[in-house]
Formats: C-alpha cells, structure tokens, sequence
C-alpha cells in the first residue's frame, strides 16, 4: 500500500516509528507537512495540491494532527475523505476528541465513568458550580490546554473561587472537576487499536505534583488492566468514533473514570513502558481495514 503521514515533523518518535512499521511490512510511505498541504474543493474532482504539486492518490493517510493545527489539519483530512482515502482516524472524530466539554457530554450520553464536571459562564455562578463538584480540592482545567498545561489544583473553596474568577476573567473556557484523591496522583494510559486494549501503564506524577503527564515529569509503568477498565477504554474510544485512541483512565472508588480521549496519542512513552510494537499493531488494523473503507465505525451523534 502507499501510506501517507500527515505531520509537521518527521523526526518525532511516533511519525518516525510509524514510517519503519510501514516499511518493514513492504509498504510505501510519504511524511506530508499538514500545513503545506492546500485544496481544490470541486464536487467533480476534489484535489489536494503539496509544495507546488498535485498529491498522487494514497491507500490509506495516518493523521498525526497537532492540538494547535486542529482546525486546519482536520480540513486536509476532510478532502482526503472526499477523495475516498481510508483514514486512520477521520476528522469528525478528531474534533470531538479536541473538544474537550463536548467529549465528555458524549461520553456521559454513552454512561460511561467520568469526574463530576462543572461548566459555566457567568461569575455570580461560581459558588454554586465548586458545591455541584463536590468542593475542594477540585480541579480547573482550560478547555484548550495540552499536555497538562492549564490544569490547576485548588486545595481551598477560596483558590477555586480566585481561579475561576480569574480565567472568567480572560475570557477563557475552563470547566472543573472533582479531584478523585484516591488515585493519588496517578492515571492510566490505554492504547486503543480497533476495538483491542493493545497495550497500558500507569503513569505516576512526580512528588509534589499532580499531574502524572510525563511532560511534566512523570515516571511510567506497564500495568494489567481490570476487563471493566477494558471495556471503559474501548467503549470511549468508540464514542469518540475512534479507530486509534490514547484513553486516560483514573482508579475511583466507584471504578474507572474517563479523563481524557486522545485522537493522536504518543507512542514513545507506551512504547518504551510496555516494550510492545503499537506501531506494527496499527499499519496491521490498516492492511486489515483499508480495502474495507465502507466498514468504517458508526458515527455517534451528537
């Protein structure tokens, strides 16, 4: 097959990992910068130009979209749609993932374990939205942040209100939610395959710090998931519409709770951790699925 990867960087661990899993299973592939990457939306013929040139047709496109170029990036992915091009992971379910409030509603449609979550505009609110939460200690977290950026602890009523007030204040969208103490600082990463758990660990925040993003310093362990854990990570991964999904799961007292779905998840970490090819296991779903492009997961509204 000839594979395209859509990525500003080909030297980054999982673009490049991605490449030799391709190669080494006889496949040809083309790293495509997302953003150079510019359209002819015709109904008759749609086309995607590169550099000064018409791209040649590829059997299947990997997207390896960064936070920052959603919009755009999920424009590309969107012509490559048209043009009947299997996509590991389409646009719509890119988007969803993204939106982080928007994900969460889905996921909450689907009843799956999540965080008690707080969302609201107006200040004179704010009392009312930390009780909804449970109180302190609760987490703030912007709606646009990554990698663990623009999450903030509050250990007091008083810092949540100061904080909240504060992003209100900027303009910016946050939500809040319980903090779950007894995962103590620690969360699981799930690497979703189809509709296969192919590899976990647990990562563990650094001491004195909450977030266990290993950007932020956290170590990292292979774990063994419960079946319920399993069928969380699956289950979201599918809500989301999926084929490819980093999900992030804290241990409640009540079980499983959904942090995150990451349409784009690294490969580095769980790589290393588990010592699992996850990037042979993904050009394998593609072999298996790419000829099949009307088999595509069904689409979850909303």
């Amino acid at each position: 097959m000839h594979i395209a990867i859509l990525s500003r960087n080909r030297s980054l661990y999982s673009t490049k990992r991605l490449e030799e899993a391709a190669l080494e299973r006889g496949h040809t592939v083309r790293i495509i910068d997302t953003l150079r990457c510019y359209m002819n939306i015709a109904s008759h013929r749609p086309t995607i130009h590169y550099k000064g040139e018409e791209l040649e047709p590829f059997d299947a496109v990997i997207p390896r979209i960064g936070a920052s170029v959603t919009f755009y990036g999920c424009a590309v992915l969107r012509q490559f749609e048209m043009m009947g091009t299997y996509v590991l992971n389409d646009s719509v379910g890119i988007t969803r993932s993204r939106d982080k409030l928007r994900s969460l509603q889905l996921l909450s449609r689907k009843g799956l374990g999540l965080p008690v979550t707080g969302f609201a505009h107006s200040p004179d609110d704010i009392p009312d939205l930390i009780k909804m939460v449970k109180g302190a200690p609760l987490v703030i977290k912007l709606l646009e942040g990554t990698q663990g950026i623009g999450v903030v602890l509050a250990e007091t009523n008083q810092a949540a209100e100061s904080v909240i007030q504060a992003f209100m204040g900027m303009k910016a969208n946050i939500m809040v939610q319980e903090y779950i103490k007894e995962a103590k600082g620690a969360d699981l990463r799930c690497l979703v395959v189809g509709e296969k758990v192919v590899a976990a660990m647990k990562r563990q925040a650094a001491d004195g710090e909450f977030r266990s993003n290993l950007h932020r310093g956290g170590t990292a362990s292979s774990i063994r998931i419960t079946p319920e854990e399993r069928s969380t990570a699956i289950r979201a991964a599918k809500a989301m519409g999926l084929r490819v999904a980093g999900v992030d799961l804290l241990r409640a007292n009540h079980g499983p709770v959904i942090m995150e779905v990451n349409s784009s998840p690294g490969l580095q970490g769980i790589e290393t951790t588990t010592q699992r090819d996850i990037a042979g296991l993904i050009i394998e779903h593609i072999e298996k699925n790419a000829s099949h492009k009307q088999k595509a997961p069904p689409k979850p509204k909303g």
